[in-house]
């Protein structure tokens, strides 16, 4: 696999505010993918940064303790080189913000606690070019399967029509009763029930929630499967149809058109028509060094706050770190946001090679924070050394 022309050559020097970095913690966060690759390598993207050339790396990594970001920066220093990689528009790359909604659940329906949350039903498949059926859109990672074969999985609309209900609920108290016409349940499937249509939207947006059940647990869900569709942002439809400007959409001007609009929310959010499915985790299982750890994410580690980015993990290698340059992003700490990130995670709506979604950390603050961003930035990758011809050890 060759190194894509995507990527420019850089020097430590050309990366701004690369000296005022804190390396320490990114090295903290890139030392968790560390461990995680001695049970299961991550899959090479498709812009050339092979798995195999970390290996020298991570062993470094597993090996060494950094007394201070200086020594930590002489660690990324030593072992990588700096590549600046553009957006496909020729122009910057992007980033926006994720979190980690910390939200009441029950563990049964109630009159108050009326909204699902789903883990993976028993039909639902995983589709690549090695099984899927003639005609099946290429997009769709996901398939139902059926008497007559596999087929598209149902979509936001229809789950929350009812076309999950009525079979396997014992024992989930109310679940399967119709509340204002209704049924919202799903085969069993409901891992807990929340209050707001709107806040079970958005954990669907950020793929994980901390949650405080009303039988005095705290627990997390978790990203497991999806409906397979492509995702639609209600921020987009919005501005497309001219109820909120392209440059006043934040997560915060969302919420706030739906608290005005409640009549329309289904209106909305059935025109993105993909779904989350999740899974229970515990909180100390995700928090396995720092209850300050946010959940396990797709790189199958704990994501750090402010260090770990979502990429396109068909284009980009778990583990990779970045350095990303957003000047006009003041969001996290009232300065330019310059850090460097371990990627970590993915998403259905971060696509292209300088696209990132930062992670903010949990709660209502970090919510604030992730809510506003969406700054042009520069993405550096980090590069082994081994891939770089003449880079030298």
């Amino acid at each position: 696999m060759s190194l894509s022309q995507a990527f420019s050559e850089k020097s430590f020097d050309d990366l701004p505010g690369w000296d005022e970095d804190d390396h320490l913690a990114a090295f903290a966060a890139f030392r968790r993918s560390a461990f995680h690759v001695l049970t299961k390598p991550y899959r090479s993207g498709g812009l050339g940064v092979d798995f195999n050339a970390f290996t020298e790396v991570y062993a470094a990594a597993r090996t060494v303790s950094p007394a201070d970001r200086r020594e930590a920066r002489a660690f990324f220093e030593r072992h990588f080189i700096p590549a600046h990689i553009g957006a496909e528009s020729g122009g910057a790359g992007l980033v926006t913000g994720f979190y980690e909604p910390v939200v009441d659940a029950s563990p049964v329906r109630t009159e108050r606690f009326t909204v699902p949350l789903l883990s993976r039903p028993a039909d639902l498949v995983d589709i690549d070019d090695a099984n899927r059926p003639h005609g099946m859109d290429p997009y769709l990672a996901f398939g139902r399967t059926t008497p007559n074969g596999t087929v598209e999985y149902f979509d936001r609309g229809e789950i929350e029509r009812g076309a999950l209900a009525g079979k396997g609920l014992a024992g989930k108290g109310l679940a399967g009763k119709s509340v204002a016409g209704k049924s919202v349940a799903g085969k069993g499937l409901e891992i807990a029930w929340i209050a707001d249509k709107v806040d079970a939207f958005f954990i669907h947006v950020q793929g994980s929630a901390r949650l405080t059940m009303t039988d005095g647990r705290l627990c997390r869900v978790t990203y497991a499967a999806k409906s397979g569709q492509r995702f639609t942002g209600p921020g987009k439809i919005l501005s497309e149809t001219g109820e909120i400007p392209l440059e006043a959409v934040t997560m915060q001007s969302v919420r706030a058109w739906f608290k005005a609009h409640p009549d329309r929310i289904d209106e909305i959010l059935w025109r993105n028509r993909s779904y989350i499915f999740f899974r229970e985790i515990s909180v100390s299982e995700a928090a396995v060094d720092d209850p300050e750890l946010g959940p396990i994410a797709a790189a199958k580690v704990p994501l750090t706050p402010g260090r770990s980015v979502a990429v396109d993990r068909l284009l980009h290698t778990f583990g990779t770190p970045f350095y990303i340059d957003g000047p006009s992003l003041t969001a996290f700490d009232n300065k330019p946001f310059r850090r460097l990130m371990i990627a970590q995670d993915t998403g259905s709506a971060i696509t292209g090679p300088a696209r990132g979604d930062l992670f903010a950390g949990t709660g209502h603050a970090a919510g604030e924070i992730a809510g506003v961003v969406r700054n042009p930035a520069d993405f550096y990758a980090l590069i082994p050394r081994r891939l770089v011809p003449g880079a030298g050890r």
